[in-house]
This record gives structure tokens, C-alpha cells and sequence, in this order.
């Protein structure tokens, strides 16, 4: 594997920790990329990665991305991700949290990690029998923060669509609106019950053909298969699974107005949000429009660290302002120049001393 320092995805992180564990049989890299608003926070990600290059790429972009969507989503914490390499099974065995929990633990509170891909609930329990330094966890009461962040992200991705149909669109209403999403998971499929809740019309596609079908029959929807979503024309094109599909061949098979969903890191390379800009697409940058499940963690871990319960309402209120910097983003883009990705990277930066 190449020395991570040389990976062209690392842009001075503060620290890159790599864990191995031979008892429990954990490999893991956690980032903290910076901690100049407060302490690293970014989830935890269970994959199995062919390269392990392939891991450290992602967990470099992933914890990057955590201290730009941080930042713009006005939370004092900085940006880290981590990422435990999973075996083909996907085995995951509670010795396994418990180690990674030991390995946040020796960081010292520079890192809290939160539910990510592959990561439930559950585990993040498990993980906080071993360090404080952990959110996600079961809410403790009505009008509580806490609890799966999934819901809360498709809460800001809706608010962001919506934003962006007034936006490129003209409309008020979603109602009639195509909007294609690709992955029916816990935030897709949240994201797709929202719409349909406003008379959006949908295709859905998800590697699970059989959730993305039952969704479909659910909502009135329409399901195709996971290789022909991006090609589908629509209004609007919401990536709603993992990144890095915005490239060359997917951009040029997009026919659609709007590029607006959940997934991290959906440009391939920084040069494919100018692609996007040229072919007329309003791109609503992956860290902002997703920033709802981050903003529940840190609400819910804030106020734990103070002694309180972290209040429902201040995280409705933050997901609320959404929309928002989408629009700030996409007037100074048009005014500028600019494409929106760059325009809210440069934005990000700035607000994490280095711009």
C-alpha cells in the first residue's frame, strides 16, 4: 500500500492512525483530517475493500469531507472518519468493537465516531462500553437527540431537493417532480418516502433489487435495475449510496437537471464538478445537502459531554438552514463562475484556517 502521506487524497491530516488488533482479528484506520473548530467527528465505516489502498483512499476523502460538512453545518467539531476493514463475510465479531472501541479510546477524545456504512445502532453501543467518545446511540427519551442519524439525513437531503427544484426549476412543489434515487436504504428510502409524501414521482434503484421493488410498490414508484438508474431521464438524479460515481462515464450518461443526494463523495476527482457545470447540472455539494445525521451526533454527543440530554428541536433547527447555504452556494457559483463544489470547498476551508 502506498505511504499514505503520497495518496493524493491526503491534504495535511493531523493524524492517520492505523489499528491491528491479532486477538479480535480488527484492522481499521481511523483520520482526523482537522481539529481546529473541536474534536474529529465522522462515522465508522464496515467494508470489505479488495486493495486495502482502497480503505485508506476512502477514509482520507471521508474524514476530509467530515471537516468541510462540520464546518458548514455551523458545529464546533472538527472532521475524522474511520474505516475497519471488513473480511469478504463480513464477519464482525464483538471483540472487534470492542478493540476499535479501545483504539478511539486511546486517541484521547481527538475522535468520535458515529453509525456509518455497516454500522448499526447496536454497535455503537457495544463501542461505548469501551470509550465515551462515541454518539449514535439509543435516544433516551421523546424530544431526545440521538438514535440512528439515517433519518435525519434524509430529513436534510429532502429540505436540500427541494431547495434545488425552486432553485433550477422554478417550483415551489415537488408534486409531479421526477426524481430518480439511487440506493433505497436507511437514508434513500427515507429520502424517497419524503418525496412521495409530496407528490414526487419516482424511480428507484438499489443493488437490493428486491427493497428497491417493494419501496417502489410502497410509494407508487417505479424500480429498475441498479446499472440503468443513472441513465434514467428525470428532474432531478439523487445518489443516495456510495461514492465516487460522478466521473466521466457517469456524468455523460446523466440526463437530468439536478444532482442532488446523500452519498459521500460523489465526484470521482475534484475535476468531474466542473463536468458537471458545463453540461448545465446544479450540483448541490454531497457534505452540505447530507449534513443531517452529523448534526443529530454532535448535538446528541455535545450535550452528553455537558451533562444534559441533547434537545430534538436544536437538531430540527440546524437540518433547517440547509437549504439555505445550498442557495448561497449556487448565487455565488452563477455569480462567480465558479462550479458549486469548489465554491463550497473554498467556503469550508476558509472556516477550518485553510483558506
Amino acid at each position: 500500500m502506498t505511504a499514505f502521506w503520497a495518496e493524493p487524497d491526503f491534504d495535511a491530516h493531523e493524524q492517520v492512525t492505523l489499528v491491528h488488533d491479532r486477538s479480535s482479528g480488527l484492522t481499521a484506520i481511523i483520520a482526523v483530517h482537522s481539529t481546529h473548530l473541536g474534536p474529529a467527528a465522522g462515522g465508522t465505516r464496515f467494508w470489505h475493500y479488495n486493495d486495502p489502498a482502497g480503505a485508506m483512499r476512502d477514509c482520507l476523502r471521508l474524514s476530509r469531507g467530515m471537516s468541510y460538512k462540520n464546518a458548514m453545518a455551523g458545529l464546533p467539531m472538527g472532521g475524522g472518519k474511520a474505516v475497519i476493514l471488513a473480511d469478504e463475510q463480513r464477519t464482525k465479531t464483538p471483540e472487534m468493537l470492542a478493540a476499535f472501541g479501545d483504539a478511539v479510546e486511546g486517541l484521547g477524545g481527538r475522535y468520535v465516531t458515529a453509525e456509518d456504512v455497516g454500522i448499526c445502532e447496536a454497535d455503537m453501543v457495544a463501542v461505548a462500553q469501551r470509550t465515551a467518545h462515541v454518539s449514535g446511540l439509543p435516544v433516551k427519551g421523546a424530544g431526545s437527540a440521538g438514535g440512528d442519524p439515517g433519518p435525519f439525513t434524509a430529513q436534510g437531503i429532502y429540505l436540500g431537493i427541494r431547495a434545488a427544484v425552486r432553485h433550477k426549476l422554478g417550483k415551489d412543489s415537488l408534486a409531479g417532480v421526477h426524481v430518480a434515487v439511487q440506493g433505497t436504504g436507511s437514508v434513500g428510502g427515507g429520502v424517497a418516502r419524503l418525496l412521495a409524501r409530496d407528490g414526487a414521482r419516482l424511480t428507484l434503484a438499489d443493488i437490493n433489487a428486491t427493497r428497491a421493488a417493494a419501496l417502489a410498490a410502497e410509494l407508487g414508484g417505479d424500480a429498475v435495475a441498479s446499472e440503468a438508474i443513472m441513465a434514467t431521464p428525470c428532474d432531478v438524479f439523487s445518489p443516495n449510496a456510495l461514492g465516487a460515481i460522478l466521473d466521466e462515464v457517469g456524468i455523460a450518461a446523466l440526463d437530468c437537471a439536478i444532482v442532488a443526494g446523500g452519498a459521500n463523495n460523489q465526484l470521482a476527482r475534484p475535476e468531474h464538478g466542473a463536468v458537471l457545470a458545463a453540461r448545465g447540472i446544479l450540483y448541490a455539494p454531497d457534505y452540505v445537502i447530507n449534513a443531517g445525521g452529523i448534526i443529530s451526533v454532535a448535538t446528541e454527543y455535545l450535550a452528553r459531554r455537558d451533562g444534559r440530554d441533547g434537545d430534538i428541536a436544536e437538531v430540527d433547527a440546524l437540518i433547517a438552514r440547509i437549504p439555505g447555504r445550498l442557495e448561497a452556494i449556487w448565487q455565488e457559483s452563477a455569480a462567480s463562475g465558479v462550479s458549486s463544489d469548489v465554491v463550497a470547498d473554498r467556503m469550508a476551508q476558509a472556516l477550518i484556517g485553510r483558506g
